[in-house]
């Protein structure tokens, strides 16, 4: 059986191992491939992995010996599912390893807002603080999160790690979703409206899938309804956000800081209105990205295909 991943470098960039794939058949990985390399360098491979490598229905057709396609990530928009599926192709998705990850990398990106802790590191090698007057200095606003309070957008998995997170430091929650469970709610969570959520919250952290219905959903309109000096934070899904729109939030000073480690186009693109804005962080899409956590992609995308193999497919996303 041969098994080819196209895109294995961002995964795993050496720290990790390809062993258990490779005793499960022939391997071939390779670090990257172009859009008008796929059907070369997929040949006649049945076990196809991508991460960010476009599977389109041209491939499905053009390459008749697939049987099974591994998504190293935990959205499948680069495939094409209905071709996969008309094909009887699953394809199969790796949900569920980034959860901790994430929700510590919100208020890794929260706390930098509120402490500024590189800025003043780097004032105090220069000398800043030898010179000052003072015992202490600080050069920004400094926030305590305590008695504050974080609207989460989208209540999954990952939403609710960050609502531990924030109650445990004193915050009060205020979650919208589609699917709300009120067993969930306490004397610091409580599932609102978004109208609720956007007008109460210190700081809104969105947490939900790229769809139709949440594309752009924060803009002009949704951040004219939020407290001023409000914080934003998105790890989610960089479409979530109309960017000139934030920018321009950021700029008059309605939206205090923002900090987002997803975008529209990624990589970024030059003219990408966030890039000029104010108080914004930009973190290159690396919330899900620790040692551990792609480990765990790793394993499961392992155990997806031995899965596959055993007759019993987990993870699939298509229906097949």
């Amino acid at each position: 059986m041969k098994i080819v991943v196209l895109d294995g470098y961002t995964l795993n960039p050496g720290d990790l191992s390809w062993g258990e794939l490779e005793r499960l058949g022939e391997l071939t990985v390779y670090d990257r491939t172009p859009e008008d390399k796929v059907l070369e360098r997929i040949g006649d491979a049945e076990i196809v992995y991508t991460n960010k490598t476009p599977l389109t229905r041209e491939t499905f057709y053009k390459a008749p010996n697939i049987k099974w396609v591994g998504v190293l990530a935990t959205g499948y928009n680069v495939v094409d599912v209905d071709a996969a599926r008309e094909k009887g192709i699953p394809v199969t998705n790796v949900p569920d390893y980034s959860t901790d990850a994430v929700a510590q990398m919100v208020f890794a990106l929260l706390l930098e807002i509120c402490h500024h802790v590189w800025e003043h590191s780097e004032a105090v090698k220069k000398g800043e603080w030898t010179r000052s007057k003072d015992f202490c200095f600080w050069k920004y606003p400094l926030i305590e999160l305590a008695g504050k309070t974080m609207g989460i957008i989208g209540y999954g998995r990952i939403g609710r790690a960050t609502a531990r997170i924030a109650q445990a430091m004193g915050m009060k929650v205020l979650a919208y979703t589609r699917t709300v469970d009120k067993a969930l709610e306490s004397d610091t969570m409580r599932f609102v409206s978004l109208d609720e959520l956007l007008r109460e919250s210190d700081v809104i952290s969105l947490h939900c899938p790229l769809f139709e219905s949440t594309k752009g959903m924060i803009n002009k309109e949704t951040i004219g309804k939020m407290k001023d000096g409000v914080i934003i934070i998105n790890t989610s899904r960089g479409p979530l956000v109309v960017e000139e729109d934030l920018a321009e939030a950021l700029n008059s000073g309605k939206v205090y800081a923002a900090a987002v480690d997803v975008v529209s186009t990624e990589p970024i693109s030059e003219d990408n209105p966030l890039l000029k804005a104010r108080n914004i962080i930009i973190t290159p899409h690396i919330a899900w990205a620790p040692k551990e956590a792609r480990q765990r992609l790793m394993d499961i995308a392992v155990e997806n295909l031995k899965a596959f193999l055993r007759g019993e497919p987990v993870n699939v996303v298509n229906g097949v």
